[in-house]
C-alpha cells in the first residue's frame, strides 16, 4: 500500500454524523483533541463536573437518535453504524448508574489524566510554551470540577474503594511536590522572562490543585470509602462489555483462564529445559538474570535498547509481513517523566506531525533492567503491536471518518490485537531465542493470571484447587499475582492496586487476544489454502479500533 494506492470514498451521510459527533466532542474535550494533535484547544480541560459529565451524556443520546434517521450505503457505513450504536449505548448506560461521577483509581481516572496531558503537548517554540502556561494555569479549575463529581457521587452513595483514595492521595501529593513533575516541566523552558513567569506561576496554580484534591480526597472522600475492593456482579458484567465490545459468560470466561495459566506454566516448563536441562522455571528465569548479555544499567540505556529493538522490527516487517508505508515507520521510544510504573503507548498525531510514541514509566529507585522479559514488550507497544494498528487506522483517512480513525478504542481489540501479535512474532520467528520467548510467555502467563484475579475477586469465586481453598479476596489475590506476576515488588503493587481499582480492564487483553485468535482460525478453515496472513492482517487493521462483536462481524459476516 502506497500513498498512491490509499483507498478512498466519498463520504456519507453516517459519516458526516460521525463527524459532527467528534468535532463536538473536542468542543466538550479539548485535551481529547491535544491528545490526537488536532489545534485549537492547546490550554483547555474538559469539564469534569457533573454539569460537563452531563453534557457528554446529552451529546451520545442526541447523536443516537440521529444515527437512528439514517441507512448505511456500504460495508464501511455498516460497520461504522454498529460501532456507534454499541460504543455510545454503553456510554448511555454506563452513564446512567452513576458511576461515572465516582471515577477514581491508580491509573486511569482524572487525577491522572490531569497531569498526563503535558506529556503529550510540544515544547519546540515559545507558542508552545505558552499553551503548557496557559493549561498549567487551569489545573485548578479542572481538578475543581472533578471534586464537584465526586462530591456528587459520594452524595448518591457512590465512592471508590478506599484502598485507590489512599494510593491517589499518594499520586496526588507527588504531583504537588516542590521540585516535582510540573516544576520539572517549567524548568527547562527556553523562554523570555515573561513567559518563564507565566510557566512558574501555572507550575504553582498546578501544584496547588493538586494539593487541593489530595486534601479533599483525605479529609472529605476517604472517610466514606468502603473498605471492600470487590465490585460485584452487576457493574463488573457492564464493565466487561465495555472493555471488551463483547459480550462474554463470565464464570465460562474465568474457567478459560485457569485452564490458560495451566496451559502457560507448562509452556514455561519446556522452554526452561531449553535453557537449562532439568531447571526450574524460576531456575531458568535467574539464569537469563544473571547473563551480562541481557542486563541494562539505567534509563538511557533502556531508552536506547527500546529504539534499537523497535527500529529493527519495523524495518524487517515493513513490506514483507505487514503494510507500513513510509509516514508510519517513525515510533519514539521514551523514558516517562512519572515514576507510577508500567509501559504505555500514545498514538501518532491524526497528521503524523507527532510520531506515535512508546513510554516507559519507571518506578522510583529502579535502574536495572533484563532484556529478556521486555522484547516481547516492545513488540507488544510498537509494531506489530499498538503502534502498526493505530497508525494504520489513522492513515485512513480516505477511508475512515475521523471516529472510526481515532476515537472508537475498545480495549478488547486493541490489547487483544498487541497480544495477539507478541505471540505472531514468535510464529514469525523473532522469539527463537528461548530467553526471549521465556519473556513473552511470562508476559502471555501475567496476562491470563489476570483474567483468574480481576474476574475472581470482583466476583468473590472459588479458588482453583492450585492456587489455594475458599473463595477469592484481595489478600489471597495478592499473593496468586505474586506467584504468577515476575516483576519488581513496585511494579506489583501498581498492577495489583490498577485490577482492583478498574475492573473488567485487565482480562480485556487476554479475552481479547483469544477472540482475535478465533476469527483468524475461522479465516483460515473458510479460505484454505487461499487464505493470506498479510492480506487479512491489512484488511483487519483497516477497518480501525472497533467493539470485538462488530469485528467479528465484519471480518466473518
Amino acid at each position: 500500500m502506497t500513498e498512491n494506492t490509499k483507498p478512498t470514498r466519498t463520504p456519507s451521510a453516517i459519516d458526516e454524523a460521525a463527524e459532527a459527533y467528534s468535532r463536538q466532542l473536542f468542543d466538550l474535550l479539548p485535551d481529547l483533541a491535544t491528545t490526537l494533535g488536532i489545534p485549537g484547544h492547546e490550554t483547555e480541560y474538559h469539564d469534569y463536573s457533573p454539569v460537563g459529565l452531563a453534557a457528554l451524556h446529552a451529546l451520545a443520546e442526541q447523536t443516537l437518535t440521529q444515527l437512528a434517521t439514517l441507512q448505511p450505503v456500504d460495508d464501511v457505513d455498516r460497520v461504522t453504524l454498529a460501532a456507534m450504536r454499541e460504543r455510545l449505548g454503553l456510554e448511555i448506560e454506563t452513564y446512567e448508574t452513576g458511576w461515572t461521577l465516582a471515577d477514581l483509581n491508580n491509573i486511569a481516572s482524572p487525577t491522572q489524566e490531569i497531569r498526563a496531558i503535558f506529556d503529550l503537548m510540544p515544547t519546540e517554540t515559545a507558542e508552545q510554551w505558552g499553551h503548557i502556561a496557559g493549561r498549567l494555569a487551569n489545573v485548578p479549575a479542572a481538578i475543581g470540577g472533578y471534586l464537584e463529581s465526586l462530591s456528587a457521587a459520594r452524595a448518591d452513595g457512590k465512592v471508590a474503594a478506599a484502598r485507590q483514595v489512599k494510593i491517589v492521595i499518594e499520586q496526588a501529593n507527588r504531583y504537588a511536590e516542590d521540585g516535582g513533575f510540573f516544576d520539572q516541566l517549567v524548568a527547562g523552558a527556553g523562554v523570555g522572562d515573561e513567559l518563564r513567569g507565566d510557566l512558574h506561576e501555572g507550575a504553582e496554580k498546578a501544584k496547588a490543585g493538586y494539593r487541593k484534591l489530595a486534601n479533599f480526597l483525605e479529609t472529605e472522600l476517604l472517610p466514606t470509602a468502603p473498605e471492600k475492593d470487590a465490585v460485584g456482579r452487576e457493574r463488573y458484567a457492564l464493565a466487561s462489555r465495555s472493555f471488551l465490545g463483547a459480550t462474554v459468560d463470565l464464570e465460562e470466561t474465568y474457567r478459560w483462564g485457569v485452564a490458560e495459566l495451566d496451559r502457560l506454566i507448562a509452556e514455561q516448563e519446556a522452554v526452561a529445559e531449553q535453557i537449562k536441562p532439568g531447571a526450574s522455571i524460576a531456575e531458568a528465569k535467574a539464569i537469563l538474570n544473571h547473563d551480562p548479555a541481557r542486563q541494562l544499567h539505567g534509563t538511557d540505556a533502556l531508552q536506547s535498547w527500546m529504539q534499537e529493538l523497535s527500529d529493527t522490527a519495523v524495518r524487517e516487517l515493513a513490506d514483507v509481513h505487514f503494510e507500513i508505508p513510509e509516514i508510519m515507520k517513525k515510533l519514539e521510544c521514551m523514558i516517562a517523566p512519572t515514576q507510577d510504573g508500567g509501559v504505555y503507548y500514545t498514538p501518532p498525531s491524526d497528521d503524523f506531525s507527532r510520531p506515535g510514541r512508546m513510554w516507559w514509566s519507571v518506578p522510583e529507585g529502579e535502574d536495572s533492567f533484563t532484556t529478556w522479559g521486555e522484547v516481547s514488550t516492545v513488540y507488544h507497544e510498537g509494531v506489530p503491536g499498538h503502534h502498526l494498528q493505530c497508525a494504520t487506522a489513522a492513515y485512513q483517512s480516505g477511508l475512515l471518518n475521523m471516529w472510526r480513525r481515532n476515537l472508537c478504542w475498545v480495549s478488547g481489540h486493541g490489547e487483544g490485537w498487541a497480544l495477539y501479535a507478541e505471540r505472531l512474532m514468535d510464529e514469525l520467528g523473532y522469539l527463537a531465542d528461548p530467553g526471549d520467548k521465556m519473556g513473552m510467555l511470562d508476559g502471555q502467563r501475567t496476562r491470563a493470571a489476570r483474567v483468574v484475579f480481576d474476574i475472581g475477586v470482583h466476583l468473590e469465586l472459588e479458588i482453583p484447587e492450585r492456587w489455594g481453598t475458599g473463595t477469592w479476596t484481595p489478600e489471597s489475590g495478592r499473593e496468586f499475582l505474586q506467584a504468577n506476576l515476575d516483576m519488581s515488588e513496585g511494579q506489583l503493587n501498581f498492577e495489583y492496586l490498577r485490577y482492583l481499582g478498574w475492573p473488567g480492564q485487565a482480562p480485556s487483553y487476554k479475552v481479547g487476544q483469544k477472540l482475535w485468535e478465533e476469527i483468524r482460525a475461522e479465516r483460515e478453515k473458510r479460505e484454505g489454502e487461499a487464505f493470506d496472513v498479510k492480506a487479512f492482517h491489512t484488511e483487519a487493521l483497516n477497518l480501525g479500533g472497533l467493539p470485538l462483536d462488530v469485528l467479528k462481524q465484519a471480518l466473518l459476516g
